[in-house]
């Protein structure tokens, strides 16, 4: 991800990471609950809003605007769909207008540079902050208003509806929320009465993300900021210790970020989706994508690839073709029918996140990933189960995904291609393998260490007995995992570094 380009720089936030948060805010914010929560639902989501505004706010006040804006327009848009007798219409207008706003923050100054760049070196147009959190709340309202005209969500009132849209635990950095997945639990709410097992869970959880943080990302990111910030002839070890401190970084990063924004919900008793399940261990780029940001997959599944792909159905079966396995099994079909809709969906995800050309990259490596991907599993379906079969095969796919991942992640994290480039070069030994120096040494045992972690040990989800199969190491409410939970949050105080960001954060 790189230094943010300049239009991406914000000022500092409240982080989950931080004292003010963890000391102040959150304990605020509970005990408000606690006293409020059993008036009603209606107080208590006024007393949530309210909470969560001024978290926003204490970024930079002004962009509150621009947060209560956004809403409010979404709202009359709602309105209208909800009563028009063609609520394609102003559903558009509202789509229109949230990506419109997205343009504008996130894409028009870096594309007036590039272009003012071609006529010019000097030429600049400036830049802008990119306001804190408008990918995720954006993204939030699309979805909302697609789902009201397509009569698979409820018109929410101005109360539910800034509460949808700005609770604090996923306002800054997702999960990306929908409604049918998470308005009906806050419905069956009379109040928000605070429930101490809930409460445990939640603490937990929040606490084994802060420590995945705290302890090993931020541990382990000052090797990946010593190669992509100067990317230029680094010996090939050098380049590889970067390139897989990063990985671990972003790993451990966003897994932690997602475990507190969980664990968050959790204590005021709403239960946020998966949006994290130790993708590293994905035996497959089609796996890889069910487990790594699993809210934006499902976002730009069902909004972006399938309206896509249902197009590209509908025109072939006004051409006479056919759309049935057979024709998926042709090159023309499988092209047509699989490949079109998801170079298309990926390269919409890649830019997504920035407007460099380094993310235009990052979305089609992945996009060509997935179209090889269900290639493989067209036409070579029984050497593929055979292979899965066996241990070694297994593992094979294990390293091969991951070796995949980890070169679009070079272009992911690069500040431009041809920084991504200058990497990739320095990997592949183009300017000598390279002493290893002590510091390296130590990084490398850090890097297998943290690799242990991700591929032998249980998530948190399965650690607190909500994952996909049962673990010996499983939390309960006990004296000794209070203590463990304790020590592992004094841990994360003492480490704890005031300017280390999500990096989510920017997009």
């Amino acid at each position: 991800m790189g230094v943010p380009h300049p239009c991406y720089i914000a000022l500092d936030a409240m982080l989950f990471n931080s004292i003010p948060f963890l000391f102040f805010f959150l304990p605020a914010v509970l005990l408000g609950i606690y006293l409020i929560g059993r008036m009603g639902r209606t107080p208590a989501l006024l007393f949530l809003n309210l909470a969560s505004l001024f978290f926003y706010a204490w970024w930079n006040p002004k962009y509150l605007l621009l947060l209560l804006g956004s809403i409010t327009f979404n709202l009359l848009c709602a309105h209208a769909i909800a009563h028009a007798k063609r609520p394609s219409i102003p559903m558009w207008i509202g789509v229109c207008g949230n990506v419109g706003l997205l343009c504008f923050y996130k894409y028009l100054f870096p594309i007036l540079n590039s272009f003012g760049s071609l006529m010019t070196p000097e030429h600049n147009f400036g830049s802008i902050i990119l306001p804190l959190g408008i990918s995720f709340f954006t993204l939030t309202q699309i979805g909302y208003l697609v789902d009201l005209a397509q009569q698979d969500a409820t018109l929410l009132s101005p109360v539910e509806h800034v509460f949808f849209v700005s609770f604090f635990p996923h306002l800054i950095a997702g999960p990306i929320l929908h409604h049918r997945e998470f308005m009906p639990q806050v419905f069956a709410k009379r109040d928000f009465r605070l429930d101490w097992n809930q409460l445990a869970i939640g603490g937990t959880w929040f606490i084994m993300g802060l420590f995945k943080k705290v302890v090993l990302a931020d541990t382990i990111a000052p090797r990946a900021d010593l190669l992509f910030n100067a990317p230029a002839n680094q010996p090939m070890f050098s380049a590889w210790c970067g390139i897989l401190s990063y990985a671990l970084q972003l790993y451990f990063d966003f897994s932690g970020y997602s475990d507190m924004a969980i664990g968050l919900a959790r204590m005021f008793g709403l239960r946020f989706p998966m949006n994290f399940n130790s993708p590293y261990k994905a035996q497959s780029i089609i796996e890889f994508w069910q487990r790594w940001h699993i809210t934006l997959t499902h976002f730009i599944t069902l909004y972006i690839y399938n309206p896509v792909a249902m197009a590209i159905n509908r025109s072939r079966l006004d051409a006479g073709l056919s759309i049935g396995k057979k024709a998926l099994k042709s090159f023309e079909g499988f092209t047509r029918m699989v490949c079109v809709p998801l170079l298309v969906t990926m390269i919409v995800a890649g830019v997504w996140h920035g407007a460099g050309r380094q993310f235009l990259a990052f979305g089609l490596l992945h996009g060509i990933y997935l179209c090889i991907n269900h290639a493989w599993r067209t036409w070579a379906k029984a050497l593929g189960k055979a292979i899965e079969a066996t241990r070694i095969g297994r593992v094979f796919y294990v390293v091969l995904t991951l070796a995949a991942v980890i070169l679009a992640q070079i272009f992911f994290r690069a500040d431009s291609v041809p920084d991504a480039y200058a990497v990739i070069r320095s990997a592949l030994g183009l300017h000598g393998l390279g002493a290893m120096p002590h510091a390296d040494h130590i990084f490398w045992l850090m890097i297998a260490a943290f690799f242990a972690i991700c591929w032998s040990l249980p998530n948190t989800q399965e650690i607190l007995g909500e994952g996909d199969r049962p673990v010996r190491l499983q939390w309960r409410p006990t004296l000794a995992w209070g203590l463990a939970i304790s020590a592992t949050f004094f841990l994360c105080f003492v480490l704890m570094k005031p300017a280390s960001r999500f990096l989510y954060f920017q997009f």
